[in-house]
């Protein structure tokens, strides 16, 4: 499978909170997108709700727990760590393939 390049711009600091985050979960920011990606087209929903009613800008822990809370009531099957790395690893080898 092709592989296409995503630039996304956010603040500094917000990033360097998600990377933390992303460290402790033990992955980089860049699977978190994938996984990220992968939830919305196997969903066809953002896995999180958005609303503009809260006065102070959410910090990414704030984001991260309610897009947990969301995929916990989410009907749609969790990838597990497994399916996840099996993913990645089909990928890879569909990237090899002339």
């Amino acid at each position: 499978m092709a592989q296409s390049a995503v630039t996304v711009r956010i603040d500094s600091e917000m990033k360097s909170q998600f990377d933390k985050l992303c460290e402790q979960f033990g992955m980089s920011a860049n699977t978190a997108f994938n996984i990220f990606v992968n939830a919305v087209v196997r969903s066809r929903s953002i896995p999180f709700s958005i609303r503009a009613n809260k006065t102070e800008t959410p910090s990414a822990l704030d984001l991260f727990m309610q897009q947990r809370k969301a995929a916990e009531s989410s009907e749609e099957p969790e990838l597990t760590l497994d399916e996840i790395n099996a993913e990645i690893r089909a990928a890879r080898e569909e990237r090899r393939q002339p």
